[in-house]
């Protein structure tokens, strides 16, 4: 039965987690955007613009029957699938970083990998549900998704975007794991994934020496490990509280673009263990009302996809703090609801719109 409000809780810590995101993006970019743009605001009118499209299209979501996207699926997938193949070619999509993954729009930028995480999740939902009898017949039942999900992650690294692919494999990969697939399975397509890794690093200088400045950062100080070790110096002298909001140094053109993926290091840095405590207390919140709305949920379609969705926001958050405090290479992933730019966050805001549609449903 449908309820007439959704879970506030989540609402209000996710309004919150991103608008303490525009804070800290103020805060890490003004004085790179001052000096670039001639104003300090830069960033800040961008990412705000967003939040406010994101929240409405959060609330409108809400609304919207969860079951229409079960329906469309077959739809979505090829949209999705659609526009990864439309940004790789020149001419359409937009190189960024070595990367052409965006749709340039005047002075913002979409990228469809984002929005395949949803699109994905949604399909693999209601494949599994479809197929909840013969997911223990490996060849049958797990395999024809898991080449799905390998065509995407190959459109995803032509681009290329290492980081946003592992989340997406890894995301699925645990929804195939909730559902009940053989244990022995994920051993082999673990091993399979790690001599994959393996070829992917060989066939691009530059992940090996990402992985290079990840064991031994100090082998190339200005180079490949310039980031991760201004990182550490953002980190260290925080302290417990903090060197105060607005003083950190090591955004004065020392961390590059740190509104992006390493703003984790200037919270740590102007608030110190408290504002890490803070960032993963809210983490903690939307994880743990999103899996008692998967709980609750009677339907199998509902209970897959909030999972798939919780679990693609929390194994992206934990790879960008994992990156920023060295635990493992720099992977180019942004932290949800924190870090600067739109995609990531009207993706993340979608998520939760459709998170809270069922919890309406919920028991």
């Amino acid at each position: 039965m449908k309820k007439k409000y959704f879970d506030i809780i989540l609402f209000m810590a996710v309004l919150l987690l991103a608008a303490f995101g525009l804070i800290m993006i103020y805060s890490a970019s003004s004085i790179w955007a001052e000096y670039k743009f001639n104003d300090p605001f830069k960033f800040i009118k961008a990412q705000g613009l967003f939040y406010i499209v994101g929240i409405f299209l959060m609330l409108i979501i809400s609304k919207i029957d969860y079951h229409f996207y079960k329906n469309k699926s077959n739809l979505i997938i090829f949209g999705c699938f659609l526009l990864l193949v439309l940004v790789l070619i020149p001419g359409i999509g937009t190189v960024r970083n070595g990367s052409r993954s965006w749709f340039g729009f005047g002075g913002f930028g979409i990228q469809p990998s984002e929005f395949a995480k949803i699109g994905l999740i949604i399909f693999v939902a209601k494949y599994l549900e479809k197929n909840n009898k013969e997911i223990r017949n490996i060849k049958q039942g797990v395999l024809p998704i898991i080449g799905i999900i390998l065509l995407f992650f190959f459109l995803i690294m032509l681009e290329p975007d290492f980081g946003t692919g592992m989340v997406i494999v890894l995301t699925l990969i645990t929804i195939l794991f909730i559902s009940g697939v053989k244990l022995s399975f994920f051993i082999k397509i673990g091993c399979a994934g790690l001599l994959g890794i393996v070829a992917l690093i060989i066939v691009a200088p530059y992940r090996m020496a990402r992985i290079v400045s990840f064991l031994n950062p100090w082998s190339d100080p200005l180079g490949s490990g310039f980031q991760i070790i201004q990182s550490l110096y953002a980190i260290g002298p925080g302290g417990l509280l903090g060197m105060g909001f607005g003083n950190s140094i090591q955004k004065h053109f020392y961390l590059p673009e740190p509104q992006t993926d390493f703003i984790f290091s200037i919270i740590s840095e102007e608030f110190g263990f408290l504002g890490v405590l803070i960032v993963c207390f809210f983490f903690f919140i939307i994880f743990y009302r999103s899996l008692k709305i998967a709980m609750s949920t009677s339907d199998l379609f509902g209970k897959y996809l909030v999972f798939g969705l919780s679990f693609g926001i929390l194994i992206q958050a934990t790879l960008n703090l994992c990156v920023v405090v060295g635990l493992i290479p720099v992977t180019g992933v942004t932290l949800p609801f924190l870090s600067y730019g739109g995609s990531s966050l009207l993706v993340s805001m979608c998520s939760i719109g459709i998170i809270l549609n069922i919890s309406r449903r919920t028991n």
